[in-house]
């Protein structure tokens, strides 16, 4: 027996008692005649102690000799700490051990393991075994396997019912690049890793399933950051005979359900807001409701007085920042300048309006607007004696995008993002089709099979090119704290509005049957309305625990670059396999 029990377990009555048990060595104390050594494993630490004078001088030596994360079987028996320790559970009570055991020695690990390591993130990753052994990594991945089982029990609990949807698929032009998977069986020939499951949980709602899950891995192979994977988790779902309302309130159960059981929070009711007004109010489809600045629009009162900066503008939009006009000197406002000049926001420059104490106005832009006409403004948008106003203008989307990561940029600056306050919002409403200037033609807002308001299909059929422009789709988002975590939409169930969203996407009739004919034959057999939602688990993960970055929820995450640090892959493969597969010769850079 390798242990009786863990090594988070033992308390103050068990003192007496004789227990084996087994782990890692974190760390030891020598006083000479008398050693302390740390044990852990996944449950916690129990301090182990040894004593000369009672131990033989084999196993006192023996545990002289032991280094940190050597494995190792104890027995001893369980006595009260003398010294104790209110910082861990175990912390009342040490074991005087009559038995050692080494299972395994260990090399010096490359970071020390410990909850505050001094290891780099690509040395942790490349020893990633080794990095999850730390609390902070271990609990993480605990609490994403509770919130998987707390899932699949509240869903099951609503009657819906686990679904495995295959792995190897056919790839689609529409959304992200796929990854492929070259076929030895059909040389010539691919299959996709899915980047959702989307056409097959439709077929299973054709096929009377009813309510469907799955909590899935799927494929993108685009750009990545803190919070993307090239393989990532969803929690996909699937309803029939539902409306837009039966669907947002099952999840928002679902999400309150995960809260109370996982955190302990409870969420109040989601509200509701339209696209449009998520647009006009943050400049974001996924508005973060922890904190105001809401936007406030000036073109009535700021344009037509002589700056031709807003006088040429599409839009002129602006926040108030509480407080901050005696704290931000020029300096400090030059700086935030060149942060919205950067290429990744690309605003040309940032008009400020100081609110002074006695009523008067400091502005950059003072030689066009009086102080009467900056009290019109600081008015409007609400502001007070010591409140700062930032003001862009410029084309209405791209204006409202920079506003809006000023808006996220000073939230975090002034601390507003408070750890542990939730908010979460229902956005809904989204268009169905986006127009491309640059390639003329229509994308799909969130994918081709979402369908447009029950009210707007016939101007779907039979509407103009503007009319198309304006359609609004049964589609909807769960944004928590500025984070997306799910979206979904109720589907197109008809053959012949499938079929013409297919044109307006740019699909000939031949392209659609090539790529989705399957689907459109399954329409003809009686499919049922139906729709559903897929939440991003990963990133739900790392928004229950105030974190940005998913990759310390998953296992075996991949670096900036789409690889994996600790089997160094992707990598290249033997030239028997590519002849076996019909593949050429690639040509590799030896260098790289």
């Amino acid at each position: 027996m390798y242990r009786t029990h863990n090594c988070g377990e033992l308390r103050m009555e068990h003192i007496g008692q004789e227990v084996t048990l087994s782990g890692w060595v974190q760390r030891s104390r020598d006083k000479g005649f008398m050693m302390w050594t740390d044990l852990r494993d996944r449950y916690g630490i129990t301090q182990l102690l040894f004593n000369e004078e009672k131990s033989s001088k084999e196993l006192f030596e023996t545990a002289r000799s032991l280094g940190r994360e050597d494995v190792v079987k104890i027995t001893g028996v369980v006595i009260e700490r003398v010294s104790k320790n209110d910082k861990i559970p175990t912390g009342s009570i040490e074991i005087e051990v009559t038995a050692l055991e080494v299972l395994n020695k260990s090399k010096v690990p490359p970071f020390t393991i410990e909850d505050d390591s001094d290891g780099g993130d690509e040395l942790r990753m490349k020893y990633r075994y080794l990095d999850i052994r730390r609390n902070p990594v271990k609990e993480k991945l605990m609490f994403r396997s509770n919130l998987a089982i707390e899932t699949r029990k509240y869903l099951a609990s609503q009657n819906f019912v686990e679904v495995e949807t295959p792995v190897l698929i056919k790839s689609t032009p529409e959304g992200a690049r796929d990854f492929v998977v070259p076929s030895r069986m059909n040389q010539g020939q691919f299959y996709a890793l899915p980047q959702s499951p989307q056409t097959f949980k439709q077929i299973l709602m054709v096929a009377g399933m009813d309510r469907y899950f799955q909590i899935v891995k799927c494929f993108r192979d685009e750009d990545l950051r803190a919070d993307r994977q090239p393989e990532f988790t969803q929690i996909d779902c699937e309803m029939a005979f539902v409306t837009q309302e039966e669907i947002l309130n099952t999840f928002e159960g679902l999400t309150k359900y995960l809260f109370k059981t996982t955190i302990g929070v409870e969420l109040p009711d989601f509200p509701r807001m339209q696209y449009d007004e998520a647009m006009r109010r943050f400049g974001s489809d996924k508005p973060d409701l922890r904190f105001g600045m809401e936007f406030c629009e000036l073109n009535d009162i700021a344009q037509n007085k002589g700056f031709s900066v807003f006088d040429n503008s599409e839009l002129v939009v602006g926040i108030c920042v509480e407080g901050i006009a005696e704290q931000y000197s020029n300096k400090d406002i030059k700086k935030l300048t060149e942060w919205m000049q950067r290429p990744q926001i690309g605003a040309k420059g940032l008009v400020y309006v100081k609110c002074n104490a006695d009523g008067t106005f400091k502005s950059s832009v003072g030689k066009f607007f009086d102080d009467a006409a900056l009290a019109e403004w600081a008015q409007k948008m609400g502001a007070k004696a010591g409140d700062m106003l930032f003001v862009l203008s410029g084309e209405t989307d791209k204006t409202r995008k920079q506003l809006n990561e000023l808006r996220l940029e000073m939230g975090r600056r002034l601390g507003l993002m408070k750890e542990g306050d939730f908010k979460p919002l229902w956005v809904v409403d989204f268009p169905l089709l986006e127009w491309d200037e640059e390639l003329e033609r229509f994308h799909a807002m969130h994918h081709p099979f979402t369908s447009p308001k029950k009210e707007e299909v016939e101007r779907m059929l039979n509407g103009d090119h503007e009319t198309m422009k304006r359609l609004k789709a049964d589609a909807y988002d769960l944004v928590i704290n500025g984070s997306e975590i799910g979206g979904g939409s109720i589907r197109i169930h008809d053959r012949e509005l499938q079929s013409k969203n297919f044109k307006l996407l740019g699909f000939t009739p031949e392209e659609a049957e090539a790529q989705f004919g399957f689907l459109l034959g399954a329409f003809e057999y009686g499919a049922p309305p139906h729709g559903g939602i897929a939440f991003g688990f990963d990133r739900l993960c790392a928004v229950m625990n105030g974190s940005s970055s998913i990759r310390d929820f998953i296992a075996f995450p991949k670096n900036n670059q789409g690889r994996d640090m600790m089997i160094d892959a992707p990598s290249v493969i033997h030239q028997e396999q590519l002849d076996e597969l019909g593949i050429g010769v690639i040509e590799m850079d030896v260098e790289a």
